[in-house]
């Protein structure tokens, strides 16, 4: 790849906007080119906005901390005014909504110039990109193998580099898990920290970024972080803004890791062995690290998330159902997607309400787990990418589709659970040359706490050059 403009993070390309060396339009252009030519790979680009993108990046004017960067949006989660809005599904199809969502208006506000929707698996259910609607997004550093999901073709995009950096969202997970599986940093927000989902009745998704720098993200997020007036879950402002706060030292912290996840899984010995190189880093950075586990009965956390996982789902396809005027049937989504809708509609008012007991229960374990600890450590994934079509089978029912999410991913839906922030970290890429992250999660609120974190491990041990060979 000869572009320049593509090893630069979202911050210093705004800085040369800034410094008028480049106009917006040049970078639109060059990225709209590496977009037309890696997406034919990668397939993370579902809906091209590309005339829209570059008849903004040609107006005079463009203010913002990032005015004039090109980006991505998730096709789930962010409506964007005039322009389909399908969450990766028949269903929704033609559907398009008629005013942009709020975080979309704080990132135009922002300065951001959009280039199009990235690939999504239906509704955000599985932990892999692969609707039938668009077909799968492939991973830049192995196309045979998965970018993860559900924000995978915003992953696959960074990864390579068709953009500095792209809107995803987290519900279980899906910040996180594409993080991991494509080499990127991705930190998914506290519960109340950002703007809500339009038209999802359910509090576990928070939205933000991926992206290829620290920085790019603790800057996004200090420009569209708050929750909307009368959101159900709001927390206040941060003391000091997010880039400040990742520029400072963390201080000497008190890092807890684990090998065994809180699903009662293991790991693949990839994903310890990025554990451990992991712990070895911290420990020589000057930290305190020591093998620890908060006390959450596993059996019982899989069962609560598996019952609001499903019924939430359910809610969701109904309501998403009704936007378009029609009934939820089996024949206008995936299999998969009815599996968990049945399973969901089995789901009664005390059922529900006895899971969300047990989710107050696990985040009051884990505020008392970190009394003692700064940041708990553990691997991200519970094995490396898998290979496109894992996910891809007739499953028996919902309990057995659940099962297999929660061995891939078997720490991430805790901190959706608990509010609690979150971040993947790529540090580590194993024998095959697959990126293998590994995680860390602070306090409610504690943000800031992980940049600093973030930005000490990036600098002790950088990322960002490191490219796919289709990038590269």
């Amino acid at each position: 790849m000869t572009d320049e403009y593509a090893f630069l993070d979202a911050t210093a390309q705004a800085d040369l906007v800034r410094g008028r060396l480049v106009k917006p339009l040049e970078l639109v252009e060059a990225a709209i080119a590496r977009v037309e030519r890696l997406n034919p790979r990668l397939n993370a680009v579902v809906t091209p906005m590309f005339e829209a993108a570059l008849e903004q990046a040609r107006r005079d004017g463009l203010t913002g901390r990032f005015a004039g960067v090109p980006f991505l949006l998730k096709d789930l989660g962010a409506p964007y005014g005039g322009v389909p809005h399908t969450s990766g599904s028949v269903l929704l199809e033609d559907f398009v909504p008629p005013e942009d969502g709020e975080l979309v208006r704080r990132y135009k506000a922002a300065g951001l110039i959009v280039l199009g929707k990235t690939n999504t698996p239906e509704f955000g259910l599985l932990p892999v990109t692969e609707p039938r609607l668009f077909g799968p997004a492939r991973n830049p550093w192995d196309e045979s193998r998965t970018p993860g999901g559900s924000s995978g073709g915003s992953a696959a995009a960074v990864a390579a580099r068709m953009v500095p950096a792209a809107h995803g969202n987290d519900g279980g997970g899906s910040i996180r898990i594409p993080a991991a599986c494509c080499g990127l940093f991705g930190l998914k927000p506290s519960r109340g920290r950002m703007p809500g989902m339009p038209g999802l009745a359910d509090f576990l998704p928070t939205s933000h970024v991926l992206s290829v720098s620290v920085r790019d993200s603790a800057a996004l997020l200090d420009a569209t972080w708050g929750a909307e007036p009368g959101a159900p879950f709001a927390l206040p402002a941060p003391p000091e803004s997010f880039v400040r706060r990742m520029t400072l030292p963390p201080g000497r912290l008190r890092i807890a890791f684990s090998r065994r996840s809180v699903a009662g899984s293991g790991f693949h010995a990839d994903c310890l062995a990025a554990l451990e190189d992991a712990v070895r880093l911290c420990a020589g950075l000057g930290h305190a690290v020591e093998e620890a586990a908060p006390a959450i009965d596993a059996e019982r956390y899989v069962t609560a998330f598996n019952d609001v996982w499903t019924a939430q789902h359910a809610a969701g396809l109904e309501l998403r159902a009704a936007a378009v005027g029609r009934e939820p049937g089996p024949g206008l989504v995936e299999p998969a997607t009815w599996l968990v809708y049945e399973a969901g509609k089995r789901v009664d008012a005390a059922r529900y309400l006895r899971a969300l007991r047990a989710f107050d229960e696990f985040a009051a374990a884990m505020a008392r787990f970190f009394r003692a600890y700064d940041v708990w450590l553990t691997p991200t994934l519970g094995a490396p990418p898998v290979e496109i079509g894992h996910f891809d089978r007739e499953w028996a029912d919902a309990g057995t589709l659940m099962r297999a999410a929660h061995a891939f991913a078997p720490v991430t839906p805790l901190f959706n659970a608990t509010g609690q922030p979150a971040m993947s970290v790529p540090l580590y890429w194993n024998a095959a040359g697959l990126p293998v992250g590994v995680h860390f999660a602070a306090r409610l609120g504690e943000e800031g706490l992980l940049l600093s974190l973030a930005a000490q491990l990036e600098e002790a041990r950088p990322w960002a050059g490191r490219l796919p060979d289709v990038s590269a």
